[in-house]
């Protein structure tokens, strides 16, 4: 029974971390919607029923289920070519959806497995109920195992290929244990083990040509140009960042900004940040949700008024990419910035006595997955706690209506500019004397914001054009439902 064990361990382990990759695939492909989950799901847990109904043919031969799971766990080592293949197809066929059944189909042959062994080694007499119960506890403690282990272990050490490559093996070589365990010697076991070393060899082989764009395909998908390559991927247990070679940045395959702080190459729309210049005469205390390219983040930091900026950003990974960006490189040693690593809704939480002159949040889409925790009402009213009198929310509602009436439902001043809403409990609008004022003694990593190249004037009028007031940006979210963390109306 021993046997028995390892092999439902393994195989949970094997299975359930195949399906921590493939979300991270969809999840990617998705560019994180809220469904990618729940689908990828469905068909991983179709696929394992199909494969134990499938296993029922098997048993009816009493002879056949120990060769049987060797065969299968020599096959599951195809998982390997699951996530190559979804990519391959979405250059295709630009559908996510439509390459679930390549994850239904891969998780059925470990489906098998486990109603195999079960056959194979429990015997039909007294004991066979509490030996079942057995088996699935070690079944439960590999899956669990698995996801954990791979989740947030393997996968902040080693990139998706490797992972993969890894779980490849770890299936060959249950098959090759299970064939000596059989009772198989001489030249079949030699040749059996042969074969298994080879299959991982020929895997990691291939690992080059598979793996090589990967996410360059998930990201453009039918736009994809063969030989594309990102100059930057960092992969590690919080997601996926790549940066293309222009310096565009996307974070768990979406946009997530460009590598710049001037106005007059302005291709972030980095005037976002520029704006608040003319919204708060003195943001001593600064507190900004995520990091991404670091842009913004180098603009607050430089703001002659500011005097302390505290970053929270939940991917480390970002931490890397500065490093790449001589550009944003100095936020790394800069004065008046401190970085944390944390979940920003918990980090507030936790720091109650902190109060801030301006919180700064740049949302990644409202509709991707988890977005209602930084949207929502309670975390509105989390914010508005911890702002100074006179402070300043200033969020990017990325063109949702919800987002912007939940914000007004807390706030009783908003103001729009582009798709970012500044909200306060004190009045507010953008003063453009201060502005001008600011300006002048802006100095971003060395530099001037305008660069000689364009006008304050320019500027100004550019800032005119986009700065929606308060009573015309209620009279647009009339009647809105608001967003909370129950409903999760930015996501669904």
């Amino acid at each position: 029974m021993s046997l028995a064990y390892l092999l439902a361990f393994a195989s949970g382990f094997i299975a359930l971390s195949h399906e921590i990759l493939w979300y991270r695939v969809y999840s990617y492909a998705s560019q994180g919607a809220a469904d990618a989950f729940a689908l990828m799901l469905g068909a991983y847990l179709a696929g394992i029923a199909f494969g134990a109904y499938a296993a029922r043919a098997l048993c009816r031969d009493g002879t056949l289920p120990l060769r049987a799971v060797a065969w299968l766990l020599a096959g599951s080592c195809l998982a390997y070519l699951v996530p190559p293949a979804i990519a391959g197809a979405l250059t295709l066929v630009e559908s996510w959806e439509l390459t679930l059944p390549a994850t239904a189909l891969a998780a059925a042959l470990l489906g098998a497995v486990f109603p195999l062994v079960g056959h194979a080694f429990i015997a039909p007499d007294a004991r066979s109920g509490s030996r079942v119960s057995f088996l699935y506890v070690a079944n439960i403690l590999g899956s669990v195992a698995g996801s954990l282990g791979t989740g947030f272990v393997l996968l902040d050490r080693w990139p998706l290929a490797t992972v993969a490559w890894l779980l490849a093996c770890a299936s060959l070589a249950c098959a090759a244990a299970l064939t000596a365990a059989r009772g198989v010697r001489g030249m079949t076991l030699a040749a059996t083990v042969a074969l298994c070393v080879l299959g991982a060899a020929a895997l990691q082989a291939l690992g080059p040509a598979l793996y090589g764009s990967l996410y360059e395909k998930l990201q453009f998908q039918s736009g994809y140009r063969p030989g594309e390559r990102f100059a930057l991927t960092i992969e590690n247990k919080s997601g996926v960042i790549a940066v293309g070679r222009e310096g565009t940045v996307y974070g768990g395959g979406t946009f997530d900004g460009t590598v710049n702080t001037t106005l007059y190459n302005d291709t972030n729309a980095i005037v976002r940040a520029y704006v608040l210049a003319g919204m708060h005469a003195a943001p001593r205390e600064v507190f900004m949700v995520g990091l991404s390219s670091g842009s913004w983040a180098n603009v607050i930091a430089d703001h002659p008024r500011v005097e302390r900026l505290t970053i929270v950003e939940i991917n480390p990974g970002y931490l890397k990419l500065l490093e790449h960006y001589p550009e944003v490189a100095g936020l790394l040693k800069h004065p008046k910035v401190h970085i944390e690593i944390d979940d920003a809704r918990r980090w507030l939480v936790r720091h109650a006595e902190r109060r801030f002159d301006l919180i700064i949040s740049n949302n990644t889409l409202h509709w991707r997955a988890h977005m209602s925790n930084l949207l929502s009402v309670e975390f509105t009213e989390l914010v508005r706690s911890r702002l100074r009198p006179g402070g300043v929310y200033y969020f990017n509602a990325t063109a949702s209506a919800r987002a912007v009436g939940t914000a007004a439902a807390v706030f009783p001043h908003l103001v729009a500019f582009h798709n970012c809403v500044a909200a306060s409990s004190a009045p507010l609008a953008f003063d453009r004397g201060l502005w001008a004022q600011v300006m002048r003694d802006y100095v971003v990593a060395g530099h001037s914001p305008l660069g000689g190249r364009i006008s304050e004037q320019s500027v100004l009028d550019r800032i005119d054009r986009l700065l929606v007031p308060g009573p015309a940006l209620r009279a647009r979210i009339a009647n809105v439902a608001l967003i909370t963390d129950d409903n999760m109306g930015s996501e669904w």
